[in-house]
């Protein structure tokens, strides 16, 4: 095929091309047909149009609806962190200000769930760096063209719809200067394209009031003559570059391209997300694509359904008096109006059972099940209950494994964006904190009692310091007394500032981490985990002073997934009363509070 000589042509050949389908072994696929289908497939609506000929029965969506809450991944998931063991501490300041400042600032949780339904609907997501703080999702109907067997392999064209205001905002990235190899300017462009619209005529469309301006953007390794005003000067080079362009109508009816920006690109501002890769296709295996054939059948046997009802609803007779329908119209008689037959015949109606029904509701069942386990959705998953007399830990077992391959699906999600915040993200993270950063925060438990350890030793230290400074002495009662009364005005609230200073973090490294072991569907096997072993411990909390038995407590809760230095032996024994520790005491004739040496007041 012949290079086309202009990026106007080079757009309409490749988007021209997009809409014919590629050969994979014998397999026709093509990513525009695969997009509309899975779009259509999941709002419930036929590519043949929809009817009251043709019911359909939804089954993508809520199986979708599944996938988007078992593979979810939660902002509160990501933890960043100081790569420096000498630094660690300093990690809280920058989870605090990504969790309560940066992720609300922009909106990163829309943009998890954009992502997500993209490429749980279509087997993809594609996000592109706008030079921004986070990146924006490409929505995949707006790909003009691409390289349909990798889509990063090749350029890739965008058509965009900017209204006039929309497109003037663009003025400040350089589009229409001349200076950035422009030929139009926007406010050129927008002028003419209100004319194109208000000569446009055509009875069977329904032309909007508003006037949007077809954009396309175009990325990729393209001829170098595509950034020069003469595309005959015979460079034969390839660049990587971007290209923004604008088509409109003059009066003979001819199409003229515009360009509003060009320039060279030194690498992709593209990241791509596959669900399940296939080989030689740009997009992975979507949601919506695995269910198409249950749900082309599902579709089929429910017009089939409604031709038997609607013939099941007839009242229909028959009779061997060949005068007696032409003297009576049963549709216009009367309640116990009485009728003439001739002597020996006879009037019945005829059966219209629709005795077929139930071989197609077992057909409908049948593909709905094969849907539902090609899509790793269970009913059990899906939140149906289970047969009685099904045991509890069985049906636990049985939401587990069809857990496993939603988790596996999560967890390449979670590497995705690990390089997403790795390249994009977090540099301007750090470039935002170095400004200095100072903003409210509400403090969960461990983190108020890690930092009330932190604040109220820090305390004692400044509180000695001074007293030996000024010459004045101090007791230990004094300094326990102070310990808890700044440990008291500490843990009055969990609301509380956190401030960082103006290059605090300056040459540190900041790394990031997706808690994939954390997910929702997690909680309550933990929870339950966690009761089990409490409600042991709690009937005999003296077995842990065995060494024996506590190794053995630890293993337990290794094995159960639990950490045994947070809820070890070690750390029970160390937070437990002195009964427990030394041993069971003696019976006592006085209360418990009077042992505690503490009074009652009446």
């Amino acid at each position: 095929m012949e290079r086309p000589t202009t990026i106007y042509d080079y757009i309409e050949q490749e988007e021209a091309n997009f809409k014919l389908p590629i050969d994979l072994m014998g397999w026709s696929w093509n990513m525009h047909a695969h997009i509309k289908l899975a779009f259509f497939y999941k709002h419930g609506r036929l590519t043949t149009g929809n009817s009251v000929d043709k019911p359909v029965k939804n089954i993508v969506r809520p199986i979708l609806n599944l996938q988007y809450w078992t593979e979810d991944i939660d902002v509160k998931d990501i933890f960043l962190y100081v790569d420096d063991p000498e630094k660690e501490h300093l990690s809280f300041l920058i989870k605090k200000y990504h969790d309560e400042v940066f992720v609300r600032e922009n909106d990163l949780d829309t943009l998890f769930d954009r992502e997500k339904e993209s490429t749980i609907d279509y087997g993809g997501g594609l996000l592109k760096d706008v030079g921004a703080a986070v990146p924006d999702l490409v929505p995949l109907s707006s790909i003009a063209f691409c390289d349909q067997t990798d889509m990063l392999s090749g350029p890739i064209g965008i058509k965009w719809f900017y209204s006039p205001d929309q497109l003037m905002e663009m003025e400040s990235k350089g589009w229409g200067n001349s200076n950035n190899g422009a030929n139009i300017t926007l406010e050129e462009l927008i002028v003419l394209a209100e004319s194109e619209k208000d000569n446009f005529e055509d009875t069977d469309k329904n032309v909007t009031p508003g006037k949007y301006i077809e954009i396309y953007e175009v990325h990729g390794n393209m001829p170098a003559t595509y950034l020069k005003d003469d595309p005959q000067d015979g460079d034969k080079k390839y660049i990587s570059q971007m290209q923004i362009v604008a088509f409109y109508t003059k009066e003979g009816g001819e199409t003229q391209g515009v360009t509003l920006f060009r320039g060279e690109e030194k690498k992709s501002p593209f990241k791509l997300m596959l669900r399940d890769p296939v080989d030689g296709r740009a997009l992975g295996f979507g949601g919506v694509e695995e269910l198409e054939e249950p749900q082309v059948w599902v579709n089929y046997n429910q017009i089939r359904f409604k031709e038997m009802l609607d013939s099941a609803s007839k009242t229909l007779f028959q009779t061997d008096d060949s005068a007696f329908a032409n003297r009576n119209k049963i549709s216009n008689m009367k309640n116990n109006e009485v009728t003439v037959l001739e002597e020996g015949k006879t009037v019945r109606q005829i059966d219209t059972f629709p005795r077929n029904i139930q071989l197609f509701e077992k057909w409908t069942q049948e593909w709905e099940a094969q849907g539902q386990s090609t899509a790793s959705a269970s009913d059990s998953i899906m939140g149906e209950s289970p047969s009685a007399g099904t045991p509890f830990k069985l049906q636990e077992l049985v939401v587990q494994q069809g857990q496993g391959t939603h988790d596996s699906r999560r967890g390449k999600r979670a590497k995705f964006w690990e390089l997403v915040y790795r390249d994009w993200i977090i540099p301007h993270i750090v470039k935002e904190i170095m400004k200095g950063q100072k903003f409210l925060s509400k403090l969960n438990t461990d983190e108020m009692m890690e930092l009330a350890e932190r604040v109220t030793k820090n305390a004692i230290n400044r509180k000695k310091k001074e007293k030996v400074l000024s010459g004045q002495t101090f007791t230990e009662e004094e300094m326990m007394a102070f310990e808890e009364l700044t440990r008291e005005e500490f843990l009055a609230s969990n609301n509380k500032w956190v401030e960082i200073l103006k290059d605090e973090l300056k040459g540190m490294n900041i790394a990031m981490g997706i808690n994939i072991a954390g997910k929702q569907t997690q909680i309550s096997r933990h929870v339950d985990k966690l009761v089990n072993i409490f409600r042991q411990v709690a009937a005999s909390p003296d077995i842990l002073t065995n060494p024996y038995m506590a190794k053995l407590y630890d293993n337990i809760l290794e094995a159960s997934g639990l950490s045994p230095i947070r809820y070890g032996a070690a750390q029970l024994l160390k937070n437990a009363p002195q009964q427990v520790q030394g041993g069971p005491t003696a019976p006592s004739d006085t209360s418990p509070l009077e042992n505690q040496g503490a009074t009652v007041k009446q």
